[in-house]
């Protein structure tokens, strides 16, 4: 199934070793030209779901422009390169403003969402061990980003999933209170979760973390640099940022709705002292006293500086202009959808997603029917469904009216039949869902991943046009 996705053209192969003496600068261009070129989907159109968040072409030329500026800048030696830590504190500044900390709220810049979440994790699994909890928990919802169960394994605490409201999709917080145990370390919401869009009931959570004297995360990696704007895009939200007595920790990516290059994002405490338990420090090391923020220790000045002034030049009315086209368009295609027979919108999203489920038929045949028609939506299990995340693309003209006339075509077409059998990869996410042993999916998707690495070209590739199968 991987070589499906991962198709070379003819005359294509794999580089394996060094060249014997080093390309000109036109041929690696040249080279890349051919890469680029195995791409099939064109994000620029607005037909992929989330991926690619902005694209605006002035705004990459000074991305690119900047990046070229940094590129040999590294945050580790910040006595050689001030400005980079200038950049850096600036934007854990900027971002904690956005958010509503206080003067002792602090946070860093990190690589990303995942490791944002980690970074959280990390520090109170620590904080846990300080306060005599040998075998910290983390309470997520099902919906909670799959970075907190990838926390959990790595740090070697156990994570305890909380169910949905089955309407709403929001977490039950009763379900909450009562998985709370004396070896509960963190209790974390989504604002909103990845799946369906929802907002997780961050108030009332909140509560629940300041009676027990939890630390609380909240996970607005998603959708944080939209819901930071919205009041002053028109749209009202209840409160989920640092206002809310009882949230400790916020992760929100730049690189999603910030508009920054892929590679950066912020994880913000409320209080000093719940950062110090995400640093490492190594005293004794004979290369010297070694400390880091984060998980790397060199980390690329250039994607800092880039982040940087990808927030200063779309400045608060860039984003709010920003926010208002992105969360209009989700309203727009949400209530659309709602008046099509045959699909329904799971909850009521608020921000930038929206996801669909059928009662009728087998939703992965839509999945299907509008990948035919070159949609590249995100499918989803447990329960079964897809969804589209909206961006600055999908804002264009005619595109989210494109978007909603191709599913009312779809799901006309399908129910025609709505019992007939699902093919395609829609077929194979559907089987994955209803394997018991969960053990034979992971090594299934591992491997996936071996064969992203993979530069065996496979024998059937090697005498009919390099593999490639017909997936149109």
């Amino acid at each position: 199934m991987a070589s499906r996705f991962f198709m070379l053209k003819d005359g294509m192969s794999y580089i394996t070793s060094l060249p014997e003496k080093g390309l000109s600068k036109s041929e690696v261009l040249q080279k890349l030209t051919e890469y680029s070129s195995l791409a099939e989907d064109h994000w620029e159109q607005g037909r992929v779901s989330g991926t690619v968040y902005s694209g605006e072409e002035d705004l990459t030329k000074l991305l690119v422009e900047v990046y070229g500026d940094f590129a040999w800048s590294n945050p580790l030696h910040s006595d050689i390169f001030p400005g980079v830590r200038k950049m850096e504190a600036e934007i854990v500044r900027m971002t904690c403003t956005l958010f509503h900390g206080g003067p002792n709220s602090c946070g860093t810049v990190t690589s990303g969402g995942t490791e944002s979440i980690l970074m959280a994790c990390k520090a109170y699994r620590d904080l846990a061990y300080d306060r005599g909890i040998s075998y910290p928990e983390i309470l997520a919802p099902v919906s909670a980003h799959a970075a907190f169960d990838k926390a959990a394994h790595y740090f070697g605490m156990k994570m305890v999933h909380i169910p949905l409201n089955a309407e709403t999709m929001e977490v039950d917080v009763k379900a909450m209170k009562r998985a709370i145990t004396r070896n509960t370390a963190m209790l974390v919401c989504s604002a909103p979760q990845f799946p369906h869009g929802i907002i997780d009931p961050i108030v009332e959570v909140a509560k629940l973390a300041v009676k027990c004297n939890i630390p609380f995360h909240v996970d607005a990696c998603l959708g944080g640099f939209l819901i930071v704007f919205m009041e002053k895009a028109g749209f009202s939200l209840p409160p989920f940022d640092f206002r809310v007595k009882g949230v400790t920790s916020i992760s929100a990516d730049t690189h999603k709705y910030g508009y920054a290059p892929k590679g950066s994002s912020v994880v913000l405490y409320s209080d000093k002292k719940y950062r110090h338990y995400q640093f490492f420090v190594a005293p004794d090391w004979q290369g010297g006293i070694y400390a880091s923020p984060a998980i790397a220790g060199s980390r690329a000045g250039g994607i800092i500086a880039a982040c940087w002034a990808t927030m200063m030049y779309k400045g608060e009315d860039g984003y709010v202009q920003a926010t208002k086209k992105v969360v209009s368009t989700m309203k727009f295609i949400e209530s659309r959808l709602r008046k099509i027979n045959g699909i329904f919108v799971f909850g009521q999203p608020q921000v930038s997603v929206v996801a669909i489920g059928s009662k009728v038929f087998d939703v992965f045949r839509l999945s299907n029917a509008m990948n035919d028609k070159g949609w590249k939506l995100n499918i989803l299990q447990f329960p079964s469904s897809i969804h589209i995340c909206l961006t600055l693309l999908h804002t264009k003209p005619g595109v989210a009216e494109q978007f909603v006339k191709d599913v009312e075509a779809s799901v006309a077409e399908i129910m025609k039949n709505p019992k007939a059998k699902t093919t395609g990869l829609g077929a194979i996410y559907g089987m994955a869902q209803t394997i018991p042993d969960r053990s034979m999916v992971s090594e299934i998707s591992r491997g996936f991943l071996d064969y992203l690495y993979s530069t065996d070209i496979p024998a059937a590739d090697k005498t009919h046009t390099n593999g490639l199968m017909d997936h149109h």
